[in-house]
């Protein structure tokens, strides 16, 4: 601790059994938090202005990034995109799942829709709400053979004035369009990044072609791997297969048990490492919804929910009700990870995705005071998202 700073006390400290800095763990350390940043990492005991000591057998780590939040809090942003809603969802997100940073994601809907949720990310950033780091547009220039859940009549062409609209967050935030690749003319990943985009390859049938061309154009990422895109095949590589061989591509990957079979979690996890393959929930409004209800309607279908997994009456699997801590849980349990390692792909990795790791992502000096603490079954204690310590169901003492 530099001794300009010793003089003052700091905000916030947060004792804990072990830390874990977003590569590996640390025993008996307190992190201390300075106007909303890590200042130190350190197993001296220091005053604060406040102090919290986790139970015993408690992690404190990183918080959570998620880069697919559909909905939470009983909200679904396609049908409510205000700034209110977002937090709403924020919220739920943070206090049972331990996401201090999340991308609002809209799926597939009109052209009207987009801008409305771009205006509600834009004024939730402006306003402050914690954790919001931009907007996921997951779609709707996706494939009709992949639509999953997505109304097969919002897909559509890109159109003139388009790469415009989905860009149109500009420098407020991240935006993050997830898109087929061969539905689209040559050149128009190129068109998003130069906007400042990120890209990924999603709900596609493609046969790994137009992928390998978009990766030359920038793509960088795809979008729940496995789920409503090609397969790896004996001569055709699919979107799968690219995604386990080209090192220039991270993926995100639902694990809850519904979407992806622990096998291939474990063959995922294998094949691309924790340094490339991410955990998302894919949310929808369930997840931290306090009055739990069986169902909920998208675009006019009715969802059914039966534990986490969501459905609509034909059996297709639609979004999910996990969480970040569920979902890294569920890595340690059934997919083959360490403890570290499932950690890693719950914070640093979608850091890293989103260009984010010199900011988020770690729990080292410098970097922002976003951080989750977890028993040792990792349910959330409480998260801080730029120092800011909210308790989740436990009460800390000094």
């Amino acid at each position: 601790m530099k001794d300009a700073e010793a003089s003052v006390l700091p905000d916030l400290v947060i004792a804990a059994e072990r830390v874990f800095d977003g590569e590996e763990f640390h025993r008996n350390c307190s992190v201390v938090v300075r106007s909303g940043r890590i200042s130190d990492v350190t197993s001296v005991t220091s005053p604060a202005v406040r102090q919290i000591r986790l139970p015993a057998g408690a992690i404190l780590a990183p918080g959570f990034v998620d880069v697919q939040v559909n909905g939470g809090g009983g909200i679904l942003l396609n049908d409510d995109p205000s700034a209110a809603a977002i937090a709403r969802i924020a919220a739920a997100h943070r206090d049972v799942g331990g996401t201090t940073a999340l991308l609002p994601t809209l799926i597939s809907d009109t052209r009207p829709a987009i801008q409305a949720a771009i205006d509600a990310v834009s004024a939730a950033i402006a306003a402050g709400v914690p954790g919001i780091l931009g907007i996921h547009l997951e779609g709707p220039l996706l494939s009709p053979q992949r639509p999953g859940i997505h109304d097969p009549e919002r897909l559509t062409q890109l159109m003139p004035g388009d790469i415009e609209l989905l860009t149109s967050l500009g420098d407020r935030g991240i935006t993050l369009v997830t898109l087929a690749p061969e539905v689209v003319p040559p050149g128009t990943v190129a068109a998003l990044v130069a906007r400042g985009a990120r890209v990924s390859a999603g709900h596609t049938a493609d046969d790994g072609s137009a992928i390998r061309e978009a990766l030359e154009e920038g793509l960088t990422g795809f979008t729940h791997l496995f789920n409503a895109m090609s397969q790896l095949g004996p001569r055709a590589s699919g979107a799968v297969g690219v995604a386990f061989t080209d090192d220039r591509a991270f993926a995100g990957i639902i694990a809850d048990g519904h979407h992806v079979g622990d096998a291939s979690l474990k063959v995922a996890r294998r094949m691309m490492g924790t340094a490339r393959l991410l955990l998302v929930t894919d949310a929808m409004p369930p997840v931290g919804e306090r009055d739990a209800c069986p169902t909920f309607t998208l675009f006019g279908q009715t969802i059914y929910r039966e534990g986490d997994r969501l459905a609509s009456a034909n059996g297709t699997l639609a979004g999910s009700a996990l969480t970040m801590a569920k979902a890294v849980r569920h890595m340690t349990t059934h997919g083959g990870a360490s403890l570290a390692e499932a950690l890693t792909m719950g914070s640093l990795t979608p850091a890293c995705f989103l260009q984010l790791d010199a900011q988020i992502g770690r729990a080292v000096p410098a970097h922002a005071a976003d951080l989750v603490a977890l028993d040792s079954e990792l349910n959330v204690l409480g998260t801080c998202i730029r120092g800011d310590w909210v308790s989740s169901g436990w009460s800390p003492h000094p």
